[in-house]
This record gives C-alpha cells, structure tokens and sequence, in this order.
C-alpha cells in the first residue's frame, strides 16, 4: 500500500488509487477501500475515463462488505447512472448489486424494482432469477418464488447457491423432505463453501431469513 501512496503522490493518477484499493482490500479495510475507490470514480469523472462505472461499482462492493450498505446503495446508483444504457449486462448486475443492498437495509420494494429491472435486460442470469426467488419468498410471494427458482435452477442446475435458495423455497411451501434432501446434497457436493455451511444450519433447525 505504502508503494501505491507513493505512486499516487508522484502523479500515477488512477491505477495508483486503484493499487492502494486492491491492497486495502486485501486487508481488509473495506471501508477505507470504498473511500479511495469512490474518490478513483470522482477523478474518473473529471479525466472523462471509461473506468467511471467500474470505480463507482467496486466502492460499492467495498462498501457493502464493510456492513455500509447505505453508502454501497449511493456508491451503485452513481455507478449506474456512469453506466448509461450501452452494455445492459453491465447495467443489470450494477443494478443485483444495488438491490442485495437495498436488502440489507430492509428496502425491499426498491430492491424488487432493481431485481426486475436486471431480469429485463438480462434474462440469462441464474443469479439474478435467484436472488429475486429468495426476495419473493421474503416477501411472501411464493408462487414467484417458485416460478424464479425454477428458472434459476433450469440456467445453472448445479450451483450450490441456487440449490440451497430452491430447498429455501420448499421449506416455505412446507415440503420439508424435499428441502432437506437438497441441503444435504448441498452439503455433500460443495464442503467449504457458504452455501453449504448455510444448508447444514438449515438441517440443524436454524432456517434461513
């Protein structure tokens, strides 16, 4: 990090902020990340550079990882305003990363609106149909959770995170042997990964929020 401030002081502009990101990152000061990545898209903006976007959504992740998911909410509309309407993948995961944060801070319709939104401009997205089943069940709307989850499971019918959201979803429809029989395989197919922790507590009578 100390080369990175250096590098920055002798004038290396922007991929200096982002060297000292990277290694704040790597340390995890998140907070103090989200900082020099949200200063990275502010001088971004004045130098009219193409990175505009990509700065603003990395301050945004970084923020979210430091538990600051109102800053990660105003760092994720500047990246996708930065992003315009040019490359709707990009602008559809801008808009699941603005979403998951306006989750976290109990902004569920705004997240709903995001989660559509990124539905729409990308249809092919596992994770977005994912995320939008487990805001559904949250919400109490199980025949779009349902519905979501299918979809999810038809685009990548192997990922852990999707199988454990589905056996979410059948614990709810109150189809408690099928969603033990995939938290199990969850735990069986993906050892060390957060799903599959999730998936044991599941079995161990903690269930999912």
């Amino acid at each position: 990090e100390q080369f990175a401030v250096e590098w920055q002081a002798l004038g290396g502009g922007l991929p200096a902020r982002h060297c000292q990101a990277l290694a704040q990152l790597h340390r995890g000061q998140y907070a103090a990340a989200a900082q020099t990545l949200a200063k990275a898209a502010q001088a971004a903006e004045t130098a009219k550079s193409p990175m505009v976007a990509d700065f603003w959504g990395q301050a945004g992740n970084a923020a979210f990882l430091a538990a600051d998911s109102k800053a990660a909410v105003g760092y994720f509309t500047s990246a996708i305003t930065a992003a315009g309407d040019y490359a709707p993948k990009r602008k559809a995961n801008l808009l699941i990363d603005r979403a998951r944060a306006q989750t976290d801070l109990g902004d569920l319709p705004a997240a709903r609106a995001d989660l559509d939104k990124a539905i729409e401009l990308n249809r092919d997205d596992p994770f977005a149909w994912m995320l939008s089943a487990a805001l559904a069940r949250r919400q109490g709307d199980m025949l779009r959770a349902s519905s979501d989850i299918s979809r999810a499971s038809t685009l990548a019918p192997a990922d852990p995170d999707v199988m454990f959201e589905q056996a979410n979803i059948a614990h709810a429809n109150n189809d408690d042997a099928a969603a033990r029989q995939v938290w199990e395989r969850v735990v069986k197919i993906a050892p060390g990964s957060e799903a599959a922790t999730l998936s044991a507590k599941a079995l161990a009578g903690e269930m999912p929020k």
